[in-house]
């Protein structure tokens, strides 16, 4: 049986570019290796891909967590997306006192054990150096980017993330670059394992 359209085919053609433009772009996943100057592996290391139309804040009511446990910020790095909420939670037997005086995002978190009531948004891109007021050796960073599409390396420098084939601009920031150090960005091209030299 044939069937046969009343639209006329200008009008087909115009249907079916809206319908492919409308279709989600399909992400695969693409390994990145990080390493410093030197071929070492950098772990920690916070990648971001930058992705033409990809949304640069997070949906609404995203909320992540950056975990205290055994005086510890877990994980060190925390990458987020612009506008996501984090919460602090304390998992220890002590209490904490979190902090921010970063540009990025500067916060308070006085004295507390359990999870505090609110979360923190990050709002805007960039990197805040996070300590504990009672306990000095506690370091962590969230790093905030303008992108869905992040990840951190693993302790061999290691991370893979899903993203759409093509071209892009990969940026890489770790602790050793410092808070006001911006990402450095990298051209890339998906398909075979991408190395991200830092310095």
């Amino acid at each position: 049986m044939t069937i046969r359209s009343n639209i006329p085919a200008t009008h087909q053609l115009l249907i079916g570019a809206l319908a492919l433009m409308a279709a989600p772009v399909m992400a695969a996943p693409q390994a990145f290796t990080v390493t410093d100057a030197a071929g070492q592996p950098i772990p920690s290391a916070a990648v971001s891909v930058i992705v033409k139309g990809a949304k640069t804040t997070a949906a609404p009511g995203t909320v992540v967590d950056m975990i205290q446990k055994n005086r510890r910020f877990t994980p060190t790095v925390l990458p987020v997306q612009t506008g996501t909420a984090v919460n602090f939670p304390n998992l220890d037997t002590v209490r904490h006192h979190v902090y921010s005086f970063s540009p990025a995002k500067k916060f308070e978190i006085k004295l507390y054990a359990g999870t505090p009531a609110a979360p923190v948004v990050f709002d805007k891109p960039g990197t805040a150096t996070l300590g504990c007021n009672i306990h000095d050796t506690m370091v962590g960073y969230i790093h905030v980017v303008d992108t869905p599409y992040f990840g951190t390396t693993d302790a061999a420098g290691k991370v893979t993330i899903d993203i759409p084939a093509g071209e892009h601009k990969a940026q890489l920031w770790y602790p050793a670059l410092g808070e006001a150090t911006p990402p450095i960005e990298i051209p890339i091209k998906t398909g075979g394992a991408v190395t991200l030299k830092g310095k």
